[in-house]
């Protein structure tokens, strides 16, 4: 592969996710891959056909060392969870930016220290690539204040404690496929694994779901969304919670797999689990209320992300839960996050 390719990483507490696209008028996808079980003994590439026979990756930087090996790249594109207050807009990184983006992993403390470890294992390997940074909360950065404050004292927000929003390059890759088309009011619901709902308004977000962290909102896969906070203080009070069982709790134990047995919808669909579907959709539908009030009316409902994209049975029964809307198009679009990357590294890098 030819050194006028740009290559853009997405990593994971054990996993990279990768894709390869030419330099041309417009970034071409080449190729997409994954990297799973890193740091987890024998590691699994998928996506791409390369001999990996007894794959041993200990961190991010034996992947990032896998990918340089196999490819020749002329810049790097990262997903970065959290751009705090200071990033607000995709940046190029040097040592600073990336020692600010360490700063920010108290923000994002599951999230950030993978993303920033891949950029570090890039820059010693690479020192001469230029890599660009771009950030899953820059894209709601234009929420009003009366929508990204919490009714908490001054101080807190002047520390950063506000809502943030997450999942901002899919919300992106939905409003570039729009185009012109765009209606003025929109929904867009990203819904996966991690699930969000994002209130836009003439191509900006005015609300979200998510707020300070990717906990709260709408049920996911392992993380319940909503939750009254009083839980927490009971829980730490009476049960004896501390900060490392709450953090498996809220991350890694809740959500879908709690109210169902696993966090795989296909597998809750086929198994009629009746309950957990139902609060899955009746969250989204309640939220989406919420959204459309911000909104002040609605034009469009838009479905991405996997269960989005692929899980027809809750579209429909989100869709009947919202007839009470009114004449709503609804539309479901692929999302790309890695061609989002792909567009803001090859446009910050000329």
């Amino acid at each position: 592969m030819s050194a006028d390719r740009l290559l853009t990483i997405n990593a994971g507490s054990s996993s990279l996710k990768f894709a390869t696209f030419r330099l041309e008028r417009a970034p071409v996808c080449e190729l997409r891959g994954q990297l799973s079980g890193i740091g987890q003994g024998t590691a699994k590439l998928s996506g791409v056909d390369w001999p990996t026979d007894n794959l041993k990756l200990e961190d991010h930087r034996d992947a990032v060392a896998l990918l340089i090996d196999r490819l020749e790249i002329a810049a790097v594109g990262h997903r970065v969870v959290h751009g705090g207050t200071r990033f607000t807009a995709p940046v190029k990184l040097d040592a600073a930016t990336i020692s600010a983006l360490r700063d920010l992993i108290p923000l994002a403390p599951l999230h950030q220290p993978h993303n920033v470890a891949a950029i570090e294992a890039v820059a010693t390997a690479l020192p001469n690539v230029p890599q660009v940074a771009c950030f899953d909360t820059a894209f709601h950065a234009t929420m009003p204040e009366v929508a990204a404050r919490f009714a908490l004292p001054e101080r807190y927000w002047e520390k950063g404690i506000r809502r943030y929003g997450f999942h901002g390059l899919s919300y992106e890759a939905i409003l570039h496929h729009l185009g012109e088309d765009m209606p003025e009011r929109l929904i867009v619901a990203h819904l996966g694994n991690g699930a969000s709902l994002a209130a836009v308004m003439d191509g900006k977000c005015v609300a979200t779901t998510m707020g300070f962290s990717t906990l709260d909102g709408l049920v996911m896969g392992t993380r319940g969304g909503l939750l009254d906070p009083g839980v927490i203080l009971h829980l730490m009070r009476s049960e004896g919670f501390d900060l490392p069982r709450l953090e498996k709790l809220l991350y890694h134990e809740s959500g879908l797999l709690a109210l169902g047995g696993t966090a795989d919808m296909k597998t809750l669909l086929d198994s009629g689990a009746e309950q957990a579907i139902e609060i899955y959709c009746a969250r989204i539908a309640r939220e989406a209320g919420s959204l459309a009030a911000a909104l002040q009316g609605l034009d469009a409902f838009i479905f991405t992300g996997g269960v989005g994209e692929n899980a027809a049975p809750i579209r429909d029964r989100v869709t009947e839960k919202l007839k009470w809307l009114g004449a709503v198009d609804i539309r479901v679009i692929p999302t790309d996050e890695e061609l989002t990357i792909a567009r803001h590294t090859k446009r910050l890098l000329g």
